[in-house]
């Protein structure tokens, strides 16, 4: 039966030394290339970088806004900017582009409005209408006039947003807006909290 070879310092006092000082350079090598984190790859997709960038410009324009929303109608930084992101597409709709409409808010009375195809979610199914909507001058009217909307309700129901006024966090808020009848899609609030949390758009709210 063969025995397997035994590692063996060698006993010449100069030569030990410098065994173990290359030993030991050789282990601190091992120890560096462990510890030290592996450079990133090339960036594959450099369009997604550069969308990345944009929506970061995009809320961080909207922002300061939405705070004064927040300070001057109560209703929550972050439903503001998740609702006009959701509501816009990242401002890239054909409302918001030629209209300045950020929220998909109708024209009532005698508002300036255009005539426009949306969809609804109606018993069970998506349904393509036409229908008028609000035309602003700039983004800004239209977030202040979303925000008004909110907390002084429609024409015919002053209360119709008690509840998303009443949230004190954007969960409760989100799933307010579907049950107080601002949106029909079924999955509009969890939309919502998707945006705030994917964006950490929560960090805007003022305390409540």
């Amino acid at each position: 039966m063969s025995q397997g070879k035994i590692l063996r310092l060698p006993k010449n006092k100069k030569k030990r030394q410098l065994y173990l000082i290359v030993a030991g350079f050789l282990l601190g090598l091992l120890i560096l290339a462990i510890l030290t984190p592996s450079q990133p790859g090339p960036n594959l997709n450099p369009t997604l970088t550069a969308q990345t960038k944009q929506h970061q410009e995009l809320i961080t324009s909207w922002a300061p806004n939405a705070r004064q929303m927040q300070k001057k109608y109560g209703i929550l930084a972050s439903i503001s900017l998740a609702q006009a992101i959701l509501e816009s597409n990242w401002n890239q709709s054909e409302l918001a582009q030629k209209y300045h409409n950020l929220y998909g808010v109708k024209a009532h009375g005698n508002q300036a409005s255009i005539l426009i195809e949306t969809s609804e979610y109606e018993n069970g199914q998506w349904l393509v209408i036409k229908d008028n909507f609000a035309v602003y001058p700039n983004w800004q009217a239209s977030m202040e006039d979303h925000a008004r909307l909110l907390k002084e309700g429609t024409p015919w129901n002053a209360l119709q947003y008690q509840h998303v006024m009443a949230a004190k966090d954007y969960k409760k808020a989100a799933q307010a807006l579907v049950a107080d009848g601002y949106a029909t899609d079924p999955a509009y609030a969890q939309k919502i909290i998707n945006i705030i949390e994917t964006w950490h758009l929560q960090r805007f709210d003022l305390p409540t």
